[in-house]
């Protein structure tokens, strides 16, 4: 359903949205333990984002890519509720207002740090294959891999949904509050409407034809044919009423009864590109802990999540072989800085092709690679004056003989990054995705299914090598995710992530970089221009102090590619108070108490 608004600036857009999101999830006035009311505060966040100044908080704060999934995310901690109770409330409320980036047909990566007894752990809701699925899935008759979006489109990219699952099990781990209320401020927005904010117009309209290719698709985001604009009001009926199954039935309201067999269906026979996820499928998924990945870097342990996802490695990666170069006294604005951490970055990205992949199907030297003494020796490389004419895989420590392919996939961006620190002390940092932006395009009770199948090698083999990343029955996509816990002397110290596809990973190492080594606040570390270098090419954000290195990059023998480059970095660093950044590329704000 959609009410047509007079709409004539994106400013005024952004007004709205802020008023709607106070008036949404609590009365104006009212108060979560600070003196303004909710949309002064909101304002008062957008406008210190806008200064590039972080925002401070005494006891908790939520840092998300929109402001109506923020607040009800505040006013759950506000509540007494815990960072495991606010990410339900913050998830589901960006379910429906960026549909595009993550939600319940989505997956999702979890590191927590647990006041309580002081550890840190991860979770792993990250898609999986279906039983029925074969290495060839994306391959063509003559054996030639299908083209990126002939393979997303449609039921065939579709892989079992994470994120409910994921949800309930935080709950009742961490959670404080009782689950039913977790869901009032997105069924309520669902019901009543939320503003079509510039990015969700904006990216709708880009995707127009994709989206026109299914019905209840294209009847939502295309009502009677027009992609919906900046400022109309859009009403998620059928997702409401899937939040009230879920708030009465838990995960379970996803993952058997109706609304699995309406997923089956629509993935396997309601679509030209039809897929192989069940009922079946759906019925036995489960969420897995796993111990995090943690990489030393300036007497500080950055921590994350290991495989399926790559990005705690590869993170560890970069930070570990820069470890021994003195970036400080560099400096942000010296291309030698830029130099180093391009090179680190593609010796990682080198070891990701090669090893990284879901360790429960394919041996991993997940250790090796973040081994202190090969990291060194891998710095070594970087010891010259002028870029690596080639970049190779290295020989980590491995417990077996076995040898792999390099990957062939594509990653493309997408994806939503949640950070929360409660009042207990303890602190989520949450990446969480549907892959690419909208999906397989499917929509199913109100909500996107996810292409994340495509995120495996669309190879299996390479010259008769098999590939670690290649398509398995049950096995889970590797990942570029890379939500981040950085600890000091047992201490969290700084919760961090960021959507992105594969660039994910140098956007979260680059901020990690800029608050340790630069001393840049927050907001500072998430507003720094992007230089970001994967395979060999430096890309680097257009319009920014980053586009001016372009020149001494070229002399120092890289190939630069001026770009724009749309992160999404959400963090919150932790000390005597809470500091709040929120990336300007995006919606999103950081707010407390």
């Amino acid at each position: 359903m959609r009410f047509c608004l007079t709409v004539a600036f994106t400013l005024m857009a952004g007004a709205a949205l802020a008023q709607q999101t106070a008036d949404a999830v609590q009365p104006e006035g009212a108060t979560t333990g600070a003196a303004l009311p909710a949309s002064e505060r909101i304002a008062a966040a957008q406008a210190a984002k806008d200064a590039g100044q972080p925002v401070t908080a005494a006891s908790y704060m939520v840092a998300a890519a929109n402001p109506l999934a923020v607040q009800a995310g505040v006013d759950i901690l506000a509540e007494g509720g815990t960072a495991a109770d606010a990410l339900v409330a913050v998830q589901t409320v960006l379910g429906l207002v960026e549909p595009q980036s993550s939600g319940l047909g989505g997956g999702a990566f979890l590191v927590w740090y647990d006041a309580e007894t002081k550890t840190l752990t991860t979770l792993d809701g990250r898609e999986t294959a279906p039983l029925a699925a074969t290495p060839q899935l994306f391959l063509k008759e003559d054996g030639e891999p299908m083209g990126f979006f002939d393979a997303v489109v449609g039921g065939r990219s579709v892989g079992t949904p994470g994120t409910p699952a994921l949800l309930q099990e935080v709950h009742t781990r961490w959670g404080a509050l009782a689950w039913p209320g977790l869901f009032d401020a997105a069924i309520d927005l669902a019901n009543g409407g939320f503003v079509v904010s510039p990015r969700l117009a904006g990216l709708v309209e880009r995707d127009a034809e994709r989206l026109s290719s299914y019905g209840e698709t294209a009847a939502y985001f295309l009502p009677g044919g027009t992609p919906v604009a900046v400022g109309d009001v859009l009403v998620n009926a059928p997702y409401a009423q899937t939040l009230r199954a879920m708030a009465v039935g838990g995960a379970d309201a996803i993952y058997t009864g109706q609304i699995a067999a309406d997923i089956e269906d629509t993935v396997q026979r309601r679509t030209d590109n039809p897929g192989d996820l069940s009922q079946v499928d759906l019925s036995i998924y489960q969420v897995k802990e796993r111990p995090p990945v943690c990489a030393t870097y300036r007497a500080h342990d950055v921590c994350g999540m290991g495989p399926p996802s790559s990005g705690a490695l590869t993170v560890g990666q970069i930070l570990g072989m820069l470890d021994g170069y003195d970036l400080a006294a560099l400096g942000p604005d010296n291309a030698e800085s830029w130099r180093l951490i391009g090179d680190a970055s593609r010796l990682a990205f080198a070891d990701r092709g090669r090893y990284m992949a879901d360790s429960d199907f394919v041996p991993m030297p997940t250790a090796g690679l973040v081994d202190t003494a090969y990291l060194a020796e891998r710095a070594k490389a970087l010891s010259g004056e002028t870029a690596l004419s080639e970049t190779q895989p290295g020989t980590p420590a491995f417990d077996h003989s076995l040898n792999w392919a390099d990957d062939q996939s594509i990653e493309l961006p997408s994806t939503s990054h949640i950070s929360v620190v409660d009042s207990f002390g303890n602190v989520a940092s949450m990446t969480t995705t549907i892959e690419n932006a909208f999906g397989s395009r499917l929509m199913v009770h109100g909500f996107l299914l996810n292409n994340e199948l495509t995120d495996f090698s669309f190879r299996s083999h390479r010259d008769g090598v098999p590939i670690a990343n290649a398509l398995a029955p049950g096995k889970r996509p590797r990942s570029s995710m890379s939500p981040t816990i950085v600890m000091k002397d047992g201490a969290p110290v700084l919760a961090i992530g960021s959507p992105g596809g594969s660039r994910i990973i140098g956007y979260t190492a680059k901020s990690i970089i800029a608050h340790l080594d630069w001393g840049m606040d927050v907001q500072q570390a998430v507003s720094l221009p992007h230089a970001v270098n994967r395979f060999g090419t430096f890309d680097v954000e257009e319009g920014t102090s980053a586009a001016d290195l372009a020149p001494a990059l070229e002399a120092m023998g890289f190939e630069v590619n001026v770009r724009g480059l749309n992160s999404g970095l959400h963090a919150i660093a932790i000390g005597d108070d809470l500091q709040g950044g929120a990336d300007p590329r995006r919606e999103g704000i950081a707010l407390g108490d």
